[in-house]
């Protein structure tokens, strides 16, 4: 069961788990906790600018730490994972037709030896960017359906019916994809590989619903939640990055 809630908590992009005060006592175990708008935390899209941030830990696992801060001259989050897992995650509602060009970066001074987001005992990764869509359930297979229906009886939402990720991998080229090892609705375009820019700002434009018809092989839902998400926690290893701030962009609607 503990295995069940810690990948269904992972596809929903939601977690319950201790927190701690400023003071670093525990408090009260509570769900999704608000982050403070900053320059970091807004997107280009004026329909998401008063949607708060929030950080979702994940049960029995150890929180991974967000900070804003500025590097080389940029508004960027500061995160540092060890041996942990947690996200930092937005909702939305984009529909489909509107969906275009999301633009954003990271800085990864180093990657996570032995780490392989293909494997379920060595799934980490550096740096994640996580985009949640809506879908027809209907066409879960068994296993899926069982899943988002234990995810709407533990948590009282469903999981995403779908779930693309931009990562940084160890070893596979730019361009493949890797599906997750626990289920097939979550899938990972690598769009860096390798050590060779490790140290540098890299930056990236990506059309959406281009990437999410080459991973998945069908037209996308709507957007319902973007999120960044480093984990070290199968690894037990410690890693940093810096993500800057994300730019999402909409198709416009044809004229009358």
């Amino acid at each position: 069961m503990r295995f069940v809630l810690l990948a269904l908590v992972a596809l929903q992009l939601m977690g319950c788990a201790s927190w701690r005060s400023e003071d670093g006592e525990p408090v009260a175990a509570a769900p999704v906790a608000p982050v403070a708008q900053t320059p970091w935390g807004k997107v280009s899209l004026q329909q998401l600018d008063g949607v708060p941030w929030q950080h979702l830990p994940l049960p029995g696992k150890r929180a991974t730490q967000f900070d804003a801060v500025q590097v080389d001259g940029r508004a960027a989050m500061a995160v540092t994972a060890d041996a942990s897992a947690s996200m930092l995650r937005k909702q939305v509602h984009v529909p489909a037709s509107a969906l275009g060009q999301l633009s954003f970066s990271w800085k990864v001074p180093a990657l996570i030896p032995g780490a392989d987001m293909a494997a379920r005992d060595a799934d980490d990764a550096p740096v994640r960017l996580v985009l949640a869509f809506e879908g027809d359930r209907s066409r879960f297979s068994a296993k899926n359906a069982m899943l988002s229906e234990l995810a709407r009886a533990l948590t009282g939402e469903e999981m995403p019916y779908a779930t693309l990720m931009y990562v940084w991998c160890n070893t596979r080229a730019p361009g493949s994809v890797i599906l997750n090892p626990r289920t097939d609705r979550i899938r990972k375009i690598v769009v860096e590989s390798g050590p060779g820019g490790l140290g540098q700002w890299r930056d990236y434009a990506r059309d959406v619903h281009a990437d999410f018809v080459r991973a998945f092989g069908e037209e996308p839902g709507a957007l319902v939640a973007v999120g960044i998400m480093t984990d070290s926690d199968n690894t037990s290893s410690h890693v940093q990055a810096w993500y800057g701030p994300l730019d999402l962009r909409t198709r416009m609607p044809p004229a009358p």
